[in-house]
Order: structure tokens, then sequence, then C-alpha cells
């Protein structure tokens, strides 16, 4: 496609959504049986350290980490054929809830934006 004429243009998708944990054990339980998980591809060693990592953050952030893909990033393009995903970046950190005083900047009609933000 583009890669052979040189003129590759990319885009960067922020996403940004703020959950409620409601059940910090289970979550952390669901991340421990993704990293023990065979199939996950983790040496004893950073088995343990990230097993470590989940049961030692109590926010919940780092077990929520282990169980979004970036592939099902990707997939909120998929419809769209005259894009190819090329990489997604994904961090997760602890919140003290939904933004308030951004309520009117989502018009839920994609016109939201422009506030001098």
């Amino acid at each position: 496609m583009s890669d052979e004429s040189g003129t590759e243009r990319y885009l960067r998708l922020t996403v940004e959504l703020t959950v409620e944990v409601l059940d910090i054990e289970a979550l952390q339980a669901t991340a421990l049986k993704e990293i023990n998980d065979p199939e996950t591809d983790l040496d004893d060693d950073e088995r343990k350290e990230q097993a470590e990592m989940v049961s030692a953050d109590d926010s919940g952030a780092t077990a929520l980490q282990w169980l979004i893909e970036p592939d099902h990033v990707l997939g909120l393009i998929e419809h769209v054929e005259q894009i190819e995903p090329r990489e997604a970046v994904l961090s997760v950190e602890p919140s003290d809830g939904p933004s308030d005083e951004e309520d009117d900047d989502h018009d839920h009609d994609g016109h939201g934006h422009g506030h001098g933000h």
C-alpha cells in the first residue's frame, strides 16, 4: 500500500476509560490465572514477579493491565479498510473516579472537543 510510495501517514488514537473495581480479589485472581496460564510467554521467575506485583497492588491497576489485550484496542478500528493497525500501547493507573469537569465535553455526537484543553 502506501509503504512503497514513501508517503506513510500515521494517526495516534488516545482512548481514556475509567472503570470502577467492584471486586478487587476477583480481579486479581483472574489476572493471576492469566499469568499462570502455560500459554503466557513468561519463565518461572517472571511469573512469580508478575504474580507478586498483581497481589501487592491494591488498586487493581496491575491486574487489569494483564487482562486487556492491545489487539482488542486495535479491534476498535477493524471495520475501516483504509487503515492498518500498527501498534497499541496500554497503561493502567489508579484514578480518583470519573472526571466531572469534562462532562460538558461529552456531547455524544463526536464534536465535544476544542474547548482549549
